[in-house]
């Protein structure tokens, strides 16, 4: 059976507007009911990237987080919001971009991920450590942006689920496979796989483009989308963008793996990613290096402090 994308055009975060529009969205879905059911601890995993200013929208929208969260109770699910930024805590940025007012009017928990090793589908990556807030959740549901990315090109659903790596084990996979674009793609989608999301919705009212994931600017897009399949959804959303899916090692990775269909095999319900196209989506001016070009010292530095301080002791839990 194909798997279905449901794209709209969606121009405001006004409350009432955006919940009218996630409802229609997630319609050919189930709607919210077939995906949670009552008693259910659901997890949000919106980006939280960084506590920059709200303007800057390089980070899910608050709103777009309440609307789902509001949805989720009244179908008698529990949910609470987590993620594990880089730098900071997922509260901070959370506080920074102005979540609280909303999450606090629902008494939506805010939690910090925790690392756990579980075994992925593919063996090449079972050290991965991943958080057992996702993995022990009754349902997942991914809010990821829209983005341009100095060192991706474009980041969706499959990379926001990177966040379910504890903070500084980002930086670890940084060094450690990020030497080789294609091995870095395949350890993204390889987490996707194994956080399996229920359902991902994308927010592409307003995107950011140029030099993501922070250091470029707002762009009106339009565009709200949503599937039960991560690398269908992110399949459709570059085709938007008119981004060649060859210079996405995701997208490379979920092909090769067979995981990414091309949007011929896709089903759109409502609106197809030809109806939504922009021609001047702005990527990165220059692209970096996904270990930041960090010299050979610092990356076995780097090994050794991680099999000391995080790969030893993680073990004690296993």
């Amino acid at each position: 059976m194909k798997p279905a994308v449901s794209l709209l055009r969606a121009t405001s975060y006004d409350l009432v507007e955006l919940r009218a529009a996630l409802e229609t969205l997630l319609e050919p879905l189930g709607g919210i009911g077939g995906i949670v059911k009552p008693g259910d601890r659901v997890l949000l995993k919106p980006n939280l990237l960084t506590g920059a200013r709200p303007g800057k929208e390089c980070v899910t929208r608050p709103e777009i987080v309440y609307c789902v969260a509001k949805m989720v109770q009244e179908a008698g699910g529990k949910p609470f919001l987590g993620d594990s930024p880089a730098f900071g805590s997922a509260l901070g940025v959370a506080k920074a971009s102005g979540y609280l007012p909303l999450t606090e009017s629902l008494n939506l928990p805010i939690v910090e991920f925790k690392g756990k090793r579980y075994e992925t589908i593919g063996e090449e990556f079972n050290h991965l450590l991943l958080c057992k807030e996702a993995i022990e959740a009754d349902v997942v549901i991914n809010l990821p942006k829209v983005k341009s990315h100095v060192q991706l090109t474009v980041t969706m659903g499959v990379k926001n689920l990177f966040g379910c790596v504890p903070g500084k084990m980002k930086a670890w996979w940084h060094m450690e496979a990020g030497k080789d674009p294609d091995r870095f793609g395949t350890m993204l989608v390889e987490t996707a796989r194994t956080i399996n999301p229920d359902l991902t919705i994308i927010d592409g009212i307003i995107g950011h483009e140029g030099n993501g994931p922070s250091g470029g600017e707002p762009r009106n897009l339009g565009v709200l989308g949503a599937s039960r399949n991560v690398f269908a959804l992110d399949r459709a959303i570059v085709d938007i963008l008119k981004v060649d899916p060859v210079a996405v090692p995701t997208l490379i990775a979920s092909q090769r793996l067979g995981l990414c269909s091309t949007t011929d095999e896709i089903e759109f319900p409502h609106l197809c990613p030809i109806d939504l196209q922009i021609a001047d989506w702005r990527l990165p001016d220059k692209m970096m290096p996904i270990d930041f070009g960090a010299p050979r010292v610092l990356k076995s530095t780097f090994k050794h402090l991680y099999i000391r301080f995080i790969k030893e002791p993680m073990a004690a839990y296993r």
